[in-house]
């Protein structure tokens, strides 16, 4: 039996206009993982989860969940899954234990779920407030009560830190890592920012243009990143620090008072530095630069 939890093989989709959105895409999500699904707004991620929890027919290949084909086995695969699509759909008026309780009477679930659910998702003290006094962040993590009512294996996530401010987005991260780690989900979690994806996940898959480009351990696409990475030194001299660095240190870019200069390992940024002082090269500052999505995407689609 397979190891991952997802695998989808060479799934396309058009939309009735013809516009191509999905092509080929073949993902391969390990049990136990959390798994970043990145790219821009637009490159096929919404589209993707919708797919994959049968919300729109598959055009062409094929999707398999829990080693068992969704078409087959819909309502089987969505008992074990829980899903937050785009915007949380909540009762407002209502407060956020009475939101539970509406969800957890249509799952038929046990009613201790409720408290521990709240518990999980840290929003026990806030159980009786009204919905609509929720923060945004509170709101999510709501949201993601609802989804955990009746225990899913798996969580599928679709840009959960979106629109939240720096508090709502570390407490957002903090409780999928909890969720990964303490409670044995594996989380499908899709987001445009790179930077927060490293921080939780431990595979990564990035898509563009309906396309994926990369899929693989974190480790593996930071290994990626660091050698297109670059170091960025302000010196007094730039005319005479590329003729010092120059075949040693091939510059890439002069910017002002600034250089870049591949980074290959933390040795060689220190012996490029011991070289341009020995030559009396002034450097005030030297930092490492690393790729954005924008860039690891051009990066990567050139290879």
């Amino acid at each position: 039996m397979s190891n991952y939890i997802i695998e989808t093989r060479r799934l396309d989709f058009l939309f009735r206009s013809g516009q191509p959105i999905l092509h080929q895409l073949s993902l391969q999500i390990p049990a136990g993982s959390i798994y970043g699904f990145l790219g821009p707004n637009g490159a096929g991620k919404t589209t993707t989860l919708r797919l994959i929890l049968g919300l729109l027919k598959k055009q062409e290949g094929s999707i398999t969940l829990f080693g068992k084909e969704l078409a087959g086995h819909r309502l089987d695969i969505l008992g074990r899954l829980g899903s937050l699509i785009e915007q949380p759909s909540l009762y407002l008026h209502l407060s956020g234990r009475e939101n539970l309780e509406i969800f957890r009477l249509s799952y038929q679930c046990p009613k201790k779920r409720v408290d521990e659910v709240l518990e999980i998702v840290r929003l026990k003290d806030a159980a009786s407030k009204k919905v609509k006094a929720y923060s945004l962040g509170m709101k999510q993590r709501l949201s993601i009560a609802i989804a955990l009512l009746h225990d899913p294996e798996l969580l599928i996530l679709d840009e959960p830190t979106n629109g939240l401010d720096p508090s709502g987005i570390i407490e957002t991260r903090e409780l999928i890592k909890s969720l990964n780690r303490e409670h044995s989900k594996t989380i499908m979690v899709s987001s445009h920012m790179l930077a927060e994806v490293e921080k939780m996940a431990t595979h990564v898959g990035i898509i563009n243009k309906g396309k994926l480009v990369f899929q693989g351990a974190l480790q593996e696409l930071q290994q990626l990143k660091s050698k297109q990475s670059a170091i960025e030194i302000e010196v007094n001299d730039t005319a005479k620090a590329q003729r010092v660095l120059n075949g040693h240190f091939p510059v890439k870019q002069i910017n002002g008072s600034r250089l870049l200069v591949d980074f290959e390992s933390k040795e060689k940024t220190a012996l490029l530095n011991r070289t341009l002082i020995q030559q009396d090269v002034e450097v005030y500052q030297m930092a490492l630069t690393q790729n954005d999505l924008e860039n690891l995407f051009i990066e990567i689609t050139s290879e």
